[in-house]
């Protein structure tokens, strides 16, 4: 099978991999639609050290699993884990101590005509979610993470620091819950997607320092985090969305002085987002700003890290 593969930080478009046999208690699935994001691309520049198939926001069809999921659209979770680590007992399955992740650890990923992945990570995909909206799950899921973490009340103020994917997603999410929401970037164009969702905007470089109670930062830069750390009140909340393929430099003793909560967030719930996809409560349309067939994987890679661009989708089977 046909897949886009990453050895040595280098990114290759093979034709020589063998279709996967599932191993117990998992399914093969057909790629459909596959999103790149931006781990995909810390990946490439040495974020972890990953030899493999890339990807892992994507919907396919089942052609080897239970019955019931045969020949259906499904979106699958991450994380692959055993069941039976200190974590997965304390509920904890994402920090599995064994686990293997779909595209980024030890499992090949979602950039090739085929994957495997555990039949309990599957989630069957709404018939009203256009197969290109789904793929969106992911993403989605790893935004709502962030209230599953925090207690969010109406009279929070909370800012989102950043425009792009992930941004957008995580805006939208938290516009939901009525809190006082700003979210802030450098692109007025993006902004505006958020504007015509009724959600509050601004520039990054107008926001007020230590009047937010929470702040999320979804740019993956220090510039951007260094605004979301100066926008917070003394024992605020600082979530961190964005991986970083470098080292971070930060003001430690700031965040003992001011009792700063520093949250790192990373996957969320599968069934939350897609009934808000199922529901229209959060509009991705907008986000996609092209698509490339699976044989135009490089140039598709190419588009996805030019500056301020958003969605970038591998369309790879019917």
């Amino acid at each position: 099978m046909k897949g886009l593969w990453l050895e040595n930080n280098q990114l290759q478009l093979r034709t020589d991999i063998p279709i996967p046999e599932p191993p117990q208690g998992e399914a093969l699935v057909r790629v459909l639609r596959a999103g790149i994001c931006n781990t995909d691309l810390e990946l490439l520049r040495g974020y972890y050290p990953y030899t493999g198939i890339l990807g892992h926001e994507f919907v396919g069809v089942v052609v080897q699993g239970p019955e019931h999921l045969v020949n259906q659209r499904v979106v699958g979770e991450i994380n692959a884990v055993c069941g039976h680590c200190r974590f997965c007992h304390r509920g904890q399955p994402t920090h599995c101590e064994n686990r293997t992740v779909l595209g980024i650890v030890n499992r090949n990923g979602a950039f090739g005509e085929y994957l495997c992945l555990p039949v309990e990570n599957l989630h069957l995909v709404p018939d009203n979610v256009p197969t290109e909206v789904a793929t969106f799950t992911e993403p989605i899921a790893a935004a709502l993470e962030i209230q599953q973490q925090v207690a969010l009340h109406p009279d929070d103020r909370v800012l989102v620091v950043g425009d792009g994917k992930l941004g957008q997603l995580v805006a939208q999410t938290l516009a939901i819950t009525g809190c006082e929401l700003l979210a802030v970037g450098r692109h007025r164009d993006k902004l505006a997607y958020l504007e015509a969702r009724g959600i509050k905007t601004s520039l990054a470089d107008t926001v007020t320092d230590g009047y937010f109670d929470i702040s999320i930062e979804c740019t993956g830069n220090p510039e951007g985090f260094a605004i979301a750390r100066r926008a917070l009140r003394p024992r605020g909340t600082l979530v961190l969305k964005s991986t970083y393929a470098g080292n971070l430099s930060l003001d430690a003793s700031s965040l003992v002085v001011d009792e700063i909560t520093l949250i790192g967030s990373r996957c969320g719930p599968f069934s939350p987002a897609l009934q808000l996809l199922a529901t229209g409560q959060v509009d991705v349309q907008p986000l996609i700003q092209a698509a490339y067939p699976l044989f135009e994987g490089l140039a598709a890679f190419e588009h996805a890290q030019r500056r301020g661009v958003l969605k970038i989708l591998l369309e790879i089977g019917q």
